[in-house]
């Protein structure tokens, strides 16, 4: 018999970051034959599915589009909604009709780089500046650093591609502190059964007092909800100590290259020739809200601030 979650889906206050891109491939007919008007009627169905479309970049043959999502959707229900709507807008709306090849890639970008988010957890222990040079001597240990996960790497399954990398934090409850060796062990081991159970892949791991920092290749048929309640419940059974964490967390996805990298692509894009006689450019303006704080009772999406962040107390 299993015992009752401590975390629910419902019980979640979460903040995110969440930005992805789909790759697909027409292996008949031209992508740019679907009118203006069915890409916004595609943007109205993909927000029902929790898909945010932030910018679209349509060649002949081939189509990028950048979702912003909510942390219930997986990369695998991702490309299979983005395809498919496509898809069915194709069959209904277009001037001629388009076969598309069955290969898709979904990749993870954010505000911030894997070498960054890497570097940042690197350095938990010393960017708290701790009085007592001992103590941070003493929580180095529970620092990893996974140098053979390479997180440059795709996940490949049946369906596609996938570079599916997230940065998830968990904070203690009333941001109490956990100092003993025994109980900081059994986090940090505790989170590497926890990824293996679910086929994720841990490539940096710091252990605070206060809260918990992983990142990890994910397992991209969970959603990044999912990958947060299997870790808070996880945990926190291994602990026995009740519902240790805030009933909320931070997720956020990163990759080789981040946002900047396709607004730049898709300004020179424009600004060529090619772009400018319209190849399908799209781009939608003040789609990144900064996270100003995180809460149990605040949920923002937007890209952390990262100092900020960790030292928030509750003031709710």
């Amino acid at each position: 018999m299993h015992e009752k979650p401590l975390y629910n889906a419902h019980d979640q206050q979460p903040a995110f970051a969440l930005r992805h891109t789909w790759s697909g491939w027409a292996s008949k007919g031209d992508l740019r034959a679907l009118p203006e008007s069915s890409w916004t009627d595609l943007v109205a169905l993909w927000g029902k599915d929790g898909l945010r479309l932030l910018e679209r970049a349509v060649q002949p043959d081939s189509a990028l589009l950048t979702f912003s999502t909510t942390p219930a959707v997986s990369p695998v229900f991702l490309a299979a909604r983005a395809k498919g709507r496509l898809q069915h807008a194709f069959r209904t709306g277009a001037s001629e009709p388009v076969d598309f090849s069955r290969k898709v890639a979904v990749r993870c970008v954010g505000e911030n780089t894997s070498e960054s988010v890497l570097a940042y957890i690197h350095s938990q222990v010393r960017n708290e500046e701790f009085i007592d040079p001992r103590f941070a001597e003493f929580l180095e240990q529970f620092t990893v650093i996974n140098s053979q996960v390479d997180l440059s790497q795709p996940a490949p399954t049946n369906s596609g591609r996938y570079w599916y990398n997230l940065h998830l934090v968990l904070v203690t409850d009333s941001r109490c502190r956990v100092i003993d060796e025994a109980t900081l062990t059994l986090i940090r081991d505790g989170s590497f059964r926890v990824a293996e159970k679910k086929g994720h892949q841990i490539a940096a791991l710091s252990v605070m007092p206060d809260h918990l920092h992983v990142a990890l290749r994910a397992n991209p048929e969970h959603s990044p909800e999912e990958v947060a309640l299997a870790f808070q419940n996880n945990l926190a059974f291994m602990l026995g100590k009740g519902a240790i964490w805030r009933p909320g967390y931070y997720v956020g996805t990163f990759g080789e290259y981040n946002m900047n990298a396709i607004r730049r692509a898709l300004r020179l894009e424009s600004a060529s020739p090619a772009g400018q006689a319209g190849r399908g450019l799209s781009r939608s303006d003040n789609f990144v809200s900064p996270l100003i704080l995180f809460t149990c009772r605040t949920s923002r999406q937007g890209s952390p601030r990262w100092g900020s962040f960790f030292r928030q107390r509750n003031t709710n």
